[in-house]
Formats: C-alpha cells, structure tokens, sequence
C-alpha cells in the first residue's frame, strides 16, 4: 500500500461493501442440519452465492482500463476468492491455510507415500513444523498423530509439509486427466503460490529414451481441451527461466549426472498433454502431430497445469519421469512396472522437493515472479 501512495498518491477508504456475503460462506455449516424445507426458506432471508459475480472476468483480461471506471485491486473478487476457498476444502479435504506457498501435483500415489515418508522424517529432525494429512491429520515433532487417516479420502487428497509463513511444500495427488488438474488448480489461484510443479510419469515418445529417464518440458501441445475456451490453443506458454534453471540443477544435485550424462538421462522438449487415454489407438492420425510438434512426451495434466499457471500468473513446471513407450513396444506391464516405481519414484520427488527448496530462495530474494506473467494492464496486488 505504501507504494501505491508513493507512486500514484492513491487515497484508501474503508468503508460497507454493497456486496453482501452470502450465508453460507460467512458460516460453513449454517445449514447442514436444516431440512430441505428450511434450506429452501434461507433464500428468502440470506443472501446465497451469485454465479454471475463469480467468474474470471479479472485475472481473463476481460475488463479493460479505460472502459471500466474502477479498476481492480486484484485479480479475483472476493465471491470468486469464498468459493474457492470452500472448494478448496470439498476435493482436498484440506482447510486453505494449511496450503504452502510451494505445489507439487502428481499423477500417482505412490508420490504421496514417499511425500509421507519424507515428510514426517523432515518434521521429526526439525527442519519443518508438521504435516498435514487429509482431514487435519497433523503429525508433529515427537507426537503422535492428532487423528486417525481419513475414513473416506477426497477426490485430490492434499498433504502438506509446513514452514513458517507458509514457506513449506504441499503435495495433491491429481488423479489422471486434464478435468481435475484445471480443477484445483482453478482454486489453489487464489491462495496465490509462488510455484506449481508437475511430478508424475509420461510415456516417452522418442526411440533414444529408456524407462526412467526425465522429460523437462520446454513446451506443449495442449490437446486437453479443457481450457481452450478460456485459454486459446493460439497463446503460447513461455517457459519460465528461474523454474527451468532450477529444477535442472535439482536433477544434476539429486543423481550426481554432469555434462552429457546429464543431458543423456534428462531431455527437454515438448510435451503433449491429450484427455484421451488411449491415444495410441489413433497413432495413425497423430504420428504427424507429434512429429510437427517435436514431441518427446505425452502425458494427461501438465499442459493443463501450466496454462492455468500462465492464466493465473504462478510460476509452472514440469518435470516428468518415463515410464513406458508404447511406440516403440515397451507398454505398462504390472511386473515391469512395480520394479520401474520402486526405483524411479524416490528419486523424482527427491528431485522435486530440491527444486521447491531452489524456488523457495528466489522468492525470498524477489527474483521468483516473472514480468512474463503480466497482463498489459495488471491489479495493484499479485
């Protein structure tokens, strides 16, 4: 605020919203134990949820300086923020605070139970407060558990390794699809992060890759789908340089690989993310899209991921491992598989968790955000 009166010689007033907040954002449970006939009474004396309001108008672009008279302050209304934050609990299980300011997404389970593992050793040698677990499990230093796991887990279980100012690391398992990437990360926006990265498994389209290896995606061929509308296919996705420098130097940390080691176990290029998982029944018709595009991974979230990152303005990454390739006969098999997982998994979230920690020191010395991001007309506050 000092430097909107120092630049701008900007005047604040506080004052009553002509917004009223709606019931049930202002008290959660209000209505839980109404029956339907009260619930349908509530409208008549509260005020309810307006859709209308709730959009990304804002952070879109589509309001316009000069149009509008009074310029956002923001990037989300506070109605788009509440809903958001109440989603946020319905497929995370998770309350918002808990969130850090650092977000890996995955694709697998058995990133989480390696996140589980690491997480409480990290918290027990005093390097990180608690962890959080699905439906306020908290595990911290030399305690046991507050609480049992959760009966029934949500649809994107979140888990979160604290530090003080949220500068910790939270992890959500995704699922597979593009529908549940553009969902959360749809509602983590508003918590603001200052990273989101993308550790899962691909499949490896280029002859030379062998199981294992990593794919750091410098570009993408966005047939998700799922944000088209409010993300043209047109809008290139820059990559960004500060997660790019970071999550190579994780790998070279994590394995040890220098030089042309290096760049023989980890490949960058562009990455296809398709809401089809059987992709390979059309290889016919898309051998020439991948050839175009130069491809060298395809997998179903991390397109999806980093357009909402460059949508909502949070630094995005992807760095996945490989763990078949389906055109050059080596599919999923379940034996080939466990081994390939038991090897391969430790290590990635290893890698990624070293990135997170990279990132965590650029955003403390300011140099994290890219002006990249930014819309011509951008809000005052990120």
């Amino acid at each position: 605020m000092e430097l909107l009166i120092n630049h701008h010689e900007a005047i604040f007033m506080v004052g009553k919203s002509h917004t009223q907040i709606p019931l049930t954002f202002a008290l959660e449970r209000a209505a839980s134990g109404l029956t339907p006939e009260r619930r349908n009474e509530i409208k008549n004396s509260f005020s309810l949820p307006n859709l209308v309001a709730t959009n990304d108008d804002i952070v879109d672009g589509e309001r316009i300086k000069g149009v509008e008279k009074v310029a956002p302050l923001s990037l989300f209304s506070a109605e788009r923020i509440d809903y958001s934050l109440h989603r946020i609990r319905h497929y995370t299980a998770s309350d918002p605070e808990h969130f850090q300011h650092f977000v890996l997404f995955t694709n697998y389970q058995r990133y989480v139970d390696e996140f589980i593992e690491f997480g409480k050793n990290e918290v027990e040698a005093g390097r990180y407060d608690m962890l959080v677990e699905p439906g306020g499990r908290i595990t911290q230093r030399g305690k046991k558990p507050s609480k049992d796991l959760i009966a029934k887990p949500p649809q994107m279980p979140a888990y979160h390794l604290v530090r003080e100012g949220r500068g910790g690391i939270s992890m959500v398992n995704i699922g597979v699809g593009p529908s549940n990437a553009k969902t959360v990360t749809d509602h983590l926006a508003v918590l603001r992060s200052h990273a989101w990265l993308m550790v899962g498994h691909c499949g490896g389209l280029r002859g030379s890759q062998r199981l294992g290896d990593y794919v750091l995606a410098h570009a993408y061929l966005r047939d998700d789908h799922v944000l088209d509308g409010a993300l043209p296919t047109a809008i290139p996705l820059p990559t960004i340089a500060e997660v790019q420098v970071a999550l190579a130097n994780a790998v070279s940390e994590t394995t040890g690989l220098k030089g042309k080691s290096l760049k023989a176990r980890l490949r960058t290029g562009t990455v296809v993310t398709t809401d089809d998982r059987n992709w390979e029944l059309r290889i016919d018709e898309l051998a020439l899209r991948f050839n175009q595009s130069r491809a060298i991974a395809i997998d179903m979230e991390s397109a999806t991921i980093a357009a909402n990152g460059y949508r909502f303005r949070v630094p995005y990454g992807t760095l996945l491992c490989v763990s078949d390739r389906p055109l050059h006969g080596e599919i999923k098999l379940p034996g080939m598989a466990d081994v390939f997982y038991e090897k391969s998994v430790s290590q990635h979230l290893q890698i990624g968790i070293r990135a997170m920690e990279l990132l965590r020191d650029e955003a403390a010395s300011g140099t994290l955000h890219s002006r990249k991001l930014r819309s011509f007309d951008e809000p005052a506050f990120r």
